[in-house]
């Protein structure tokens, strides 16, 4: 059954298309109750916790096969989290199209660009599918630089099997995104446990009961991406929901997919800009030794936990600053915005320091030498103490502008801060200052300020408001 709707898609409100500008009515009729923003945010939350303690999990998990084999799999990953981060962006900033349109009172006008939306996240999937396996020697030999040979032996087994699930990927990743900017991310959460059910039974299955090392990672991921793909789609077709798909057709439409360009694509190059230069630091990372691969990886995996509500409030942002703009409601966009921020920072607050207490026990799982420990340690309450203040600022903030439409800016202003500070500070500090893997991390710490310094200053001013559709 679909979840409670968000008070301007109540039975009483009126689904019939209108035309022409955008009316006083429709904006007075936007408002989200304290209850409907629990009502998003909370399984938002949820889904988060449950991708990053998969994480968690599965790094654990091959641990238990070796020091090479989860550096192995960490490197790949890297490849992988671009994909998942970009798919999930560029999905995001199709569905904008769809919240807008919501917001306008357009329930047809939405389904259909929600169907749009799919179909050119499966079309653009299997082209980057083939372009993955084409570049395999480029990824492993000349990206992740020079590393161990049982590294790369793992690195190479595990990117064959898991680069298949892409397809499955992005297809989910655009469903999860549709009932999201409905409000509702109570089926995304659901979808979402059960990928993640599959994915940790299995690994378990695979890797302690069959013995199949990284293949027992890699195989529950494909399995697990392939049946979110197929929930969601058959979900999406049911009556029932603020938006249902159209009757699958390959007829393209050239306006709404102008949009999905528009919108979709600076959102999913900001997305892979940035996962792009994590891999490119690896090259730098990996120069340091297996220690410092190892320290880095933990501490990408409990640092994303200390972000995990920044991040689902920046997924509701999404939903709600979206319908507000599509209703020509700006004053109440800005309202919701910082109310969002206020439950970033108590949330974040909360994350980060339950990461801090549970550091020692998370540590001893892993069973790495006493120099990845002791680097991990330091990267997490870096990253942390920082990130209360600064975190929701430099994250949560800007996807209001892009929600807005306002893609194109926070690309340029992501794409500059990101390759001048975390990636050239970053290969500066960490190789030729000789502060190593601490170094790198210092720089993204930087890249933070400077993102700050874009978006809180364009948040203020006028701009974002003249960006969303027109017609």
């Amino acid at each position: 059954m679909p979840s409670r709707p968000c008070s301007i898609c109540l039975p009483g409100s009126s689904n019939k298309r209108k035309k022409g500008p955008l009316t006083h009515t429709n904006a007075a009729n936007i408002n989200f109750t304290a209850r409907d923003l629990r009502a998003l945010i909370v399984p938002l939350i949820i889904e988060q916790l449950l991708a990053i303690t998969v994480g968690l999990a599965d790094s654990i998990m091959v641990a238990q096969v070796g020091e090479a084999a989860m550096s192995a799999v960490s490197l790949v990953d890297t490849v992988n989290v671009l994909l998942v981060n970009a798919f999930s962006a560029l999905a995001t900033g199709g569905a904008v199209i769809v919240g807008q349109y919501l917001g306008r009172r357009e329930p047809d006008r939405a389904g259909h660009a929600g169907t749009q939306l799919m179909l050119f996240m499966a079309e653009i999937s299997l082209l980057i599918t083939a372009v993955i396996y084409l570049g395999k020697g480029f990824v492993l030999g000349v990206v992740f630089g020079q590393v161990e040979a049982d590294v790369a032996a793992y690195a190479d087994l595990y990117y064959m099997i898991v680069e298949s699930s892409i397809p499955f990927l992005a297809v989910y990743s655009a469903g999860a995104a549709l009932f999201r900017v409905q409000g509702n991310s109570r089926i995304s959460m659901w979808v979402s446990l059960l990928m993640n059910a599959i994915n940790v039974v299995g690994n378990a299955v695979l890797i302690f009961g069959v013995k199949m090392g990284v293949a027992g990672v890699a195989i529950p991921t494909l399995v697990s991406r392939g049946v979110a793909a197929v929930v969601v789609t058959v979900l999406l077709s049911r009556p029932g929901f603020a938006l249902r798909l159209e009757k699958f057709s390959l007829r393209h439409d050239g306006r709404i997919f102008r949009h999905i360009l528009r919108f979709g694509i600076p959102n999913g190059l900001e997305s892979s800009m940035f996962q792009l230069g994590k891999i490119l630091l690896l090259s730098t990372v990996s120069a340091l030794g297996t220690a410092s691969v190892a320290a880095n990886a933990i501490g990408n995996t409990v640092c994303n936990f200390q972000i995990i509500p920044g991040s689902a409030i920046g997924l509701a942002m999404v939903t709600v600053i979206s319908r507000c703009v599509g209703a020509g409601s700006y004053e109440k966009a800005r309202y919701y915005t910082k109310k969002l921020l206020k439950y970033t920072y108590l949330f974040m607050s909360v994350t980060i320091l339950a990461s801090l207490a549970l550091l020692p026990l998370i540590l001893k799982l892993y069973h790495v030498s006493a120099e990845a420990e002791r680097v991990a340690r330091i990267i997490v309450w870096m990253h942390g103490l920082v990130g209360i203040p600064l975190w929701p600022l430099a994250f949560t903030l800007p996807n209001a502008l892009r929600a807005a439409g306002d893609t194109r800016f926070t690309l340029v202003a992501s794409t500059v801060s990101m390759w001048t500070m975390r990636v050239g500070l970053g290969i500066l500090m960490g190789s030729f200052w000789g502060m190593g893997v601490l170094g790198i991390w210092i720089a993204m710490l930087v890249d933070w300020v400077v993102r700050i310094l874009f978006f809180l200053p364009r948040f203020r001013g006028h701009k974002w408001e003249i960006m969303g559709i027109r017609e």
